[in-house]
């Protein structure tokens, strides 16, 4: 275990970072200092360049970050700040409702910091906030651990699993409040939140919290002109949304190769004023606390060239899971 000194620092750091008060040049000043605290102790800095750190982590449908990779989600500040802010508030709601109840929380995809939880823990009481959590990674799992006994949070676990999420059967899956799944990507591209949640949310409760709530995938046509009298983008609307596309899909038939296929119809346009296709990703966190576009590596927009001349009706969109995570589009 590291000093105590050291534990109240990093402590009055997240403390302070929950606080909406502080702007975001002073939350990111913490989670650098925060960072170069946990790469100490883990000996993970997030920038190494060992094969073993770098290697992406196959999973059932998709693959997981590597070790690096999963490590440097603590430094996309915006991402980090809001879903702490995120995850405490709920426990907060949770508390108000269900007074003197021990709140529990499920963590999957916790990565070598288990940021999620080594940044809310120190927030609350062991004896009123437990949580599980749930790695793929094996050397993640060593790291988290050795990273949560060293900041003595041992008493706010109640379980670690390493294990792959999508096929992941949750024991007590009923008596949980919160669902974490830190398992993104811009465009849901590779990662596993999407069969990890249609292998998870059904052994949950039917108000289990789930964070993040949502991601919703829009598509846009973006003009490179200077031309002022066009507006120089098109917003098309969403194109996928998480929530919806899998609320229909029976888990105990397994996990689909690829979703329903989405058309979107697509508007009588001057098409000539328009060069690329831009695909936006969304995360809906939890109420009215969003990541939007650029805001964070999840989110970070797309473009793409449109062929001309572009006389296409309707764009078709299919999000596979085999053989490869990817959505795949056509037009017609």
């Amino acid at each position: 275990m590291i000093e105590n000194k050291v534990i109240n620092i990093i402590q009055k750091l997240i403390s302070d970072i929950l606080d909406n008060s502080i702007t975001h040049l002073e939350a990111e000043k913490n989670l650098n200092e925060i960072h170069a605290h946990f790469k100490e102790i883990t000996k993970i800095t997030g920038y190494d360049f060992s094969i073993e750190n770098m290697a992406a982590i196959p999973a059932a449908k998709g693959k997981a970050l590597g070790l690096n990779f999963a490590a440097q989600c603590l430094l996309d500040y915006k991402r980090t700040v809001k879903f702490l802010r995120a995850i405490a508030t709920v426990i907060l709601e949770k508390q108000k409702i269900q007074p003197n109840t021990l709140i529990k929380v499920f963590y999957a995809g916790c990565g070598p910091y288990a940021t999620l939880f080594t940044l809310v823990a120190p927030y609350f009481k062991p004896e009123e906030v437990q949580f599980s959590l749930l790695e793929i990674n094996k050397n993640a799992v060593i790291s988290a651990k050795k990273l949560i006994d060293s900041l003595d949070l041992n008493e706010h676990i109640k379980d670690f699993y390493t294990a792959d999420a999508i096929t992941f059967k949750v024991p007590e899956a009923d008596t949980f409040d919160i669902l974490i799944s830190e398992t993104l990507d811009a465009l849901l591209y590779r990662e596993c939140y999407v069969p990890i949640l249609i292998n998870l949310l059904p052994q949950f409760k039917k108000d289990i919290v789930l964070i993040p709530q949502n991601v919703i995938l829009n598509m846009s046509f973006v003009s490179e002109t200077k031309n002022e009298e066009v507006s120089k983008e098109c917003d098309l609307g969403s194109l996928f949304n998480v929530r919806d596309a899998i609320s229909g899909i029976e888990n105990s038939k397994g996990i689909p190769s690829q979703l329903p296929v989405f058309k979107m119809n697509l508007p009588s346009l001057n098409m000539g004023f328009y060069d690329t296709f831009l695909l936006d990703t969304k995360v809906h966190i939890y109420n009215d606390i969003w990541l939007t576009r650029n805001e964070s590596s999840l989110t970070i927009a797309h473009n793409f060239k449109l062929e001309k001349p572009f006389k296409n009706s309707a764009a078709i969109f299919t999000y596979f899971m085999e053989p490869e995570i990817e959505l795949k589009i056509k037009f017609e």
